[in-house]
């Protein structure tokens, strides 16, 4: 978007190629949201790719998108932090340092895996990993498995175990999940709250029930309570989306997958659970959520809330912090992948006008090695990073973070 409206973005990558974070996903995992509704602005997905994109097609997809756009994406560069310096930015690399007119905070919405700080969990005797760490069922065939967590991700594991050959396979729950089917007579149900979106919370709620008995029926004889709260409450209050529903219900039913109390400690090979009851599990796949992990990058400044998201998206700055912008921290129930795509186009319209940025030019604070921030004495530079994105001032080289 910046290239179509005159700028030329550096973009900063701390992994070691593009899309790395949907390659190294556990290997089931697609994308809930559908093709036409995932794509990035200025390329559409391949249709050999399918309505439900892989993980590692999607990847396949941002390299393609970098290569179509020929997009300066500077690889093993990490953002060590971004604070404030004269008239604009200054941005701590891996590489030095750079001035900045703006910056672009785009490190992903799953970052940092998170699990419960569990007592006795460091004495457990099974296995304990987090789904991050998940990659297939061949380890856990004929092994009983724990999965903690109500979301899809969990989900989509405790399907892959059960189809892998894993002994047995529960799942442990706090709150209750929402599941909608991912499709409702060949509509997506992605489509069905894009449409909802700007009409009352209570109608998109009785929409989504109403879908619900249609094509689930009553789960709780399965051991699945009613959620006590619509979908939209819930997602307002813990920003929690719906389980997406591929094979789960179908799983549930079958009696393939146990659903049990909350996990509230370890004791040594038993695991126990909020209901008073323990499990002796072999394996313990924590599906417990990721954070942003942005506070090492701005939380001196701030711009996050106690949730540790930032308080401003897409074109808004915060307060006193002109030219810095945060895209792809919101997940809205018609899908965080949409929404970055919004976000780029408005923060890409916003910095095109913004008088700030009319003369663009990038300036290390010192020299940069050649090898990694090749030499430009004339073109003024954006970066923008999966760690953090900046509009450069000076121009002897491109930063990388």
């Amino acid at each position: 978007m910046l290239r179509r409206r005159g700028r030329d973005p550096l973009l900063l990558e701390r992994a070691g190629r593009v899309g790395e974070s949907w390659q190294s996903r556990y290997d089931c995992l697609h994308l809930n949201t559908a093709r036409w509704w995932s794509r990035l602005p200025g390329l559409e997905i391949p249709r050999r790719f399918g309505t439900w994109v892989s993980a590692k097609d999607y990847a396949r997809y941002l390299e393609l998108y970098a290569r179509h756009h020929e997009l300066d994406v500077r690889l093993g560069v990490g953002v060590e932090g971004i604070s404030p310096h004269e008239s604009g930015w200054l941005v701590e690399s891996s590489v030095g340092e750079f001035e900045a007119d703006n910056v672009i905070v785009a490190t992903g919405y799953d970052r940092e895996p998170s699990i419960p700080s569990w007592p006795g969990a460091d004495g457990f005797t099974g296995q304990l990993l987090h789904a991050s760490a998940y990659r297939n069922p061949r380890p856990f065939a004929g092994r009983s498995v724990l999965v903690v967590g109500s979301g899809n991700s969990a989900a989509d594991i405790a399907v892959d175990l059960v189809r892998g050959g894993a002994s047995k396979v529960w799942n442990s729950i706090r709150t209750p999940p929402q599941i909608v089917p991912r499709t409702v007579g060949g509509i997506p149900m992605q489509t069905v709250a894009i449409v909802t979106r700007s009409l009352p919370a209570w109608v998109g709620d009785a929409v989504v029930r109403s879908v619900q008995i249609l094509v689930h029926g009553d789960l709780s004889p399965y051991g699945l309570p009613s959620p006590r709260e619509g979908v939209s409450a819930q997602f307002r209050r813990a920003d929690v989306v719906p389980v997406i529903d591929v094979a789960f219900v179908h799983t549930l039913k079958r009696g393939e997958v146990e659903f049990v109390a909350a996990v509230s400690a370890f004791d040594g090979e038993r695991v126990l659970l909020a209901d008073g009851s323990s499990l002796q599990p072999d394996v313990v796949v924590a599906a417990t959520g990721y954070r942003r992990g942005l506070e090492r990058l701005v939380g001196n400044l701030g711009v996050l809330d106690e949730r540790g998201r930032p308080i401003t998206s897409g074109a808004e700055s915060p307060d006193a912090l002109s030219g810095l912008y945060f895209a792809g921290y919101t997940n809205p129930l018609s899908g965080n992948l949409r929404e970055l795509g919004i976000h780029a186009r408005q923060i890409a319209d916003q910095i095109a006008t913004s008088p700030r940025s009319a003369q663009q030019r990038a300036r290390p604070t010192a020299d940069l090695d050649p090898h990694s921030a090749p030499h430009n004495e004339s073109e003024s530079r954006f970066l923008n990073s999966t760690q953090g994105s900046v509009n450069r001032k000076a121009s002897q080289s491109k930063a990388a973070r």
